[in-house]
């Protein structure tokens, strides 16, 4: 009797568990599923956009080493009557000279008891509000900025009158392995894949951290000032309760760079994902509640992609409960739990073999996909770290430098583009 009473438990508990993993897996296949077809087409945008001002932000701590190329590129998409504002967040290096020597506004920020990208954000925001611009858009002071992506950003903000994110996507560093090619891919999934699939399907996504346009009114109805780890996940979920749901804009490209040293990636890699977990344990219950009260589905959607877990993790959950599972269904307990995780492995490994086949084969070689078991050994630790000692404070990256050619000021290349 006690032997039933067990199988029965164990197994009612595994079949929860593995119903949550299948309709996530669901839900990833859909998105890369949707992501297959068409380009999806830019709102009309608007004809003339000449009177338009635009001011975009940079958040910089001790940001020397790759900020000058970046000012520079944004220098190129700006028009006369726009902004170039940089926050120097408590900096100790020369990150003011080389902005202003660029013709960028630069305001500074010295407060060490609230650090964090959204400190630095709000500052700036708060800085700009006197005279505030139709639309803001956020930039990292490592970012790689196309050409016309801000004009893109700006008139899909102003069109659609929604927070509008850019495609995010991260090169390799010169000296790349197999591991930085499989965490190229990652990130192209989240960031370009699934929102895809969501914009395809009509739904909105979340924001990815850099090449972000927002509306005036829009991004001043939230409140950014937190250290957050993850802060534009929890930027999403605020702005999709108030009513204001991200949209993709794709053809806006922003690029950063995985970092070159071992040690800067492995913190990269644990403020995002850690970040990534308290935001679902934290944040994801609380918008739940508020969409449900506020009877929006809009944000019940977002709060589902984002209790996707990192590919790594999701595929740790899956074999976990896989193999526990059979160990249950041989000593007694019903199979199952087993049946839902294998349905539910095909749509995880369909899903994976999707992105890969249309958009990963230049970042992931079909050689490289033999190394992705070992990749997700590597992030086992940082898991675990996870459930002993989580980080929970905002840690900078320690940066990579970017060469380019010095150019003209930013007010000298905007001057010649116009």
């Amino acid at each position: 009797m006690v032997s039933q009473l067990w199988g029965f438990w164990v197994g009612a508990m595994l079949l929860i568990g593995a119903s949550g993993v299948l309709i996530l897996s669901v839900v990833l296949f859909a998105e890369c599923l949707a992501a297959l077809f068409s380009k999806i087409p830019l709102p009309s945008l608007l004809q003339d956009w000449s009177h338009t001002r635009v001011t975009v932000l940079v958040p910089a701590h001790n940001e020397e080493i790759c900020i000058y190329p970046t000012l520079v590129q944004l220098g190129a998409n700006l028009k006369p009557q726009d902004q170039l504002v940089v926050v120097a967040d408590n900096c100790t290096d020369a990150t003011v000279d080389i902005a202003r020597s660029l013709g960028a506004t630069v305001i500074e920020r010295h407060d060490l008891t609230q650090i964090g990208k959204g400190y630095a954000l709000d500052f700036g925001l708060h800085y700009v509000a006197d005279d505030p611009p139709d639309v803001v858009v956020f930039v990292d002071a490592d970012s790689q900025v196309q050409a016309n992506t801000i004009q893109k950003l700006t008139q899909c903000a102003i069109v659609t009158g929604r927070p509008i994110q850019a495609t995010y996507l991260m090169s390799k560093p010169l000296c790349s392995t197999p591991k930085d090619s499989v965490s190229a891919f990652a990130f192209k999934v989240k960031n370009l894949v699934r929102p895809s699939g969501l914009a395809q399907l009509g739904l909105p996504c979340l924001l990815t951290g850099t090449g972000m346009a927002f509306p005036w009114s829009v991004i001043r109805s939230v409140n950014l000032a937190s250290g957050d780890l993850v802060e534009d996940m929890k930027l999403s979920l605020d702005l999709a309760v108030t009513g204001h749901p991200p949209l993709l804009c794709q053809d806006a490209i922003v690029i950063g760079q995985l970092p070159q040293h071992k040690q800067a990636a492995e913190s990269q890699r644990t403020r995002w994902e850690h970040g990534h977990l308290q935001t679902i344990l934290t944040h994801v219950p609380r918008m739940i509640g508020v969409a449900l009260q506020k009877q929006q589905w809009k944000p019940l959607v977002l709060a589902l992609d984002l209790c996707i877990p990192p590919l790594s993790l999701f595929v740790v959950i899956w074999a976990g409960l896989t193999i526990a599972s059979l160990f249950a269904s041989i000593l007694g307990a019903s199979w199952g739990a087993m049946t839902v995780l294998t349905i539910a492995g095909l749509f995880l490994l369909s899903a994976m073999l999707l992105a890969w086949a249309k958009f990963g084969r230049a970042d992931l070689l079909l050689a490289e996909l033999l190394t992705i078991p070992f990749y997700i050994l590597w992030k086992i630790p940082l898991y675990l770290k996870f459930l002993v000692k989580p980080q929970s404070k905002w840690v900078k990256t320690e940066r990579d430098a970017i060469s380019l050619p010095k150019p003209p000021s930013v007010r000298e290349v905007a001057s010649i583009d116009d």
